[in-house]
């Protein structure tokens, strides 16, 4: 028996990888504020960029957009803005795992 418990450790983190490889579980959002950050993305991201997220006053932000770009560099973006461009810094609002959650999202196409 004791055998085990590290496998069915490792088989827990692998899972964990495969299901969200950007953030650790702890690190997710609850529901209420996933539900939130959509509503935030949606109303807020999309007055900019779209209200379906397919490029306006901003660029795209649909995953096939999306695909290329680091997803680092997507999370920075989105909390340090884009000096000389509208694109805000939205980090006083948002925790980095927060915003890393958001390109998460965004990469898998919102719901």
């Amino acid at each position: 028996m004791p055998n085990r418990f590290p496998r069915i450790c490792r088989i827990s983190v692998l899972l964990l990888s495969v299901v969200s490889p950007g953030l650790a579980f702890a690190d997710l959002p609850s529901p209420a504020r996933q539900a939130e950050l959509l509503n935030l993305v949606r109303q807020d991201c999309g007055s900019c960029h779209g209200l379906r997220l397919e490029g306006g006053l901003g660029l795209p932000l649909t995953p096939q957009a999306l695909k290329e770009k680091s997803p680092e560099a997507l999370k920075q973006t989105i909390l340090y803005g884009r000096g000389g461009t509208p694109m805000p810094p939205w980090g006083p609002f948002l925790t980095e795992a927060e915003a890393g959650w958001i390109v998460e999202t965004l990469l898998k196409g919102l719901p």
